[in-house]
């Protein structure tokens, strides 16, 4: 039987933080990739100012900056023939006052390569979670089927859930998260690029006649967001894709050699969007960060930002028991404590955005010339944008690395 102090189911955002900052600490750690590698299309690829400036408490800055970027400073809106700039990040403190749009496959092998570097820190890649070891009620490690099919077991002190939003451990281990009513499902598709002119660099976002998107400047393409009604899919993939081709040129103004390089709908990629958090984020020897945790909306592109905070909290506060072995269910509730409201406090936005903006503009009942009051005060006070920029970028409780992480 293999043995490590703490295994980290998933190598996510903050799977790999947190194996990163533990190895750091001199704790033994094995994080579990399902998957063979980090290429996947269509995650958050945005990396916020907090943790810009986590990266280089960590040391990483410089690397981080060689990385394929482009930076967002504005977040536009456009509701009919008006403009609203919903955030706008270039008065925030410190040296980053932008998001960082970068593949999320280059950031988690940044992070993979630092960790890598720590005699503590092992990465198993292909090694899917198929059980959890328990022992009276304390979970005492994982069951793993690696490449080859072969089962294995690893026995840890603590077993910490990093696997999404559709957590497999979380299931496992009989977590039930409170599950809150979301309006949309979301579909992906790239475009060529630049395709939006004056608007490349930011954050655009269109709603018109029912529909709602959002694209995002990625260079030499947009990634672009297509919001439809919650449980829709299957009955509008029964139009032809010429349809979608012109529902999403119509609402960007894009042509035929923007919208015809979606071949198919093998080219839209479903996000079955789903929004909850779990009353406790632990038991016995398990832990549950980010998603799996809090699954949050892509609504503001925050529940990377928040996965990693999670993780430095998670780190700081577990590092000393793991090295003494004495983690207890008492140190699990202190991480809970610390992220809870972080986590409580963007939910409860998104779910306000959900009902004045989203839903509404999706029944097409959404008047431009009557927006919802936050927009208009948007309008009227450019302060404000700063403010919505910060809970953005920055967020309520930004963590600072621990000092036994520091580069």
């Amino acid at each position: 039987m293999e043995r490590t102090t703490c295994c980290v189911v998933g190598g996510g955002p903050a799977g790999m933080m947190l194996g990163l900052l533990l190895a750091r600490a001199g704790v033994e750690v094995t994080v579990l990739e399902k998957h063979a590698d980090f290429l996947r299309d269509f995650r958050g690829d945005t990396v916020h100012p907090s943790t810009l400036r986590l990266l280089d408490e960590l040391g990483l800055g410089e690397r981080f900056a060689r990385l394929p970027a482009s930076r967002l400073e504005e977040v536009r809106m456009r509701l009919g023939d008006r403009t609203v700039v919903a955030a706008d990040l270039r008065r925030l403190p410190g040296r980053h006052k932008y998001i960082a749009m970068v593949p999320q496959w280059d950031f988690l092998d940044l992070l993979a390569s630092a960790a890598a570097a720590e005699p503590s820190f092992t990465l198993r890649m292909r090694a899917a979670c198929t059980g959890l070891r328990t022992d009276g009620g304390r979970v005492t490690g994982v069951r793993y089927r690696d490449e080859h099919g072969a089962e294995h077991e690893l026995a840890a002190a603590l077993t910490v859930a990093c696997d999404g939003r559709d957590s497999r451990v979380r299931e496992l281990a009989g977590l039930r998260q409170r599950r809150f009513d979301v309006p949309m499902d979301v579909w992906n598709v790239r475009v060529p690029g630049p395709a939006g002119g004056p608007e490349d660099g930011r954050v655009f976002m269109r709603a018109g006649d029912g529909q709602f998107a959002v694209t995002m400047d990625r260079g030499d393409y947009c990634q672009t967001s297509y919001l439809i009604k919650k449980g829709t899919d299957a009955a509008l993939r029964a139009h032809g894709i010429e349809w979608f081709r012109d529902r999403l040129g119509t609402l960007f103004g894009w042509g035929p050699e923007v919208t015809d390089a979606i071949g198919s709908w093998d080219d839209v990629k479903l996000l079955d969007v789903t929004m909850g958090r779990l009353r406790r984020w632990y038991r016995p020897g398990l832990l549950c960060l980010g998603d799996a945790a809090h699954t949050m909306s892509p609504t503001g592109g925050v529940g990377v930002n928040l996965a990693v905070q999670d993780a430095v909290a998670a780190a700081r506060l577990l590092a000393g028991p793991l090295r003494r072995g004495t983690v207890g269910v008492h140190d699990l509730a202190r991480v809970q404590r610390r992220r809870q409201l972080p986590a409580a406090v963007v939910q409860k936005s998104q779910r306000a955005e959900h009902e004045a903006l989203l839903r509404p503009a999706l029944d097409g009942t959404l008047d431009p010339d009557r927006l919802p009051v936050p927009l208009r005060l948007l309008q009227r006070l450019p302060l404000l944008r700063t403010v919505t920029g910060y809970l953005g970028g920055i967020g309520i409780r930004p963590e600072h690395a621990p000092a036994f992480a520091r580069g």
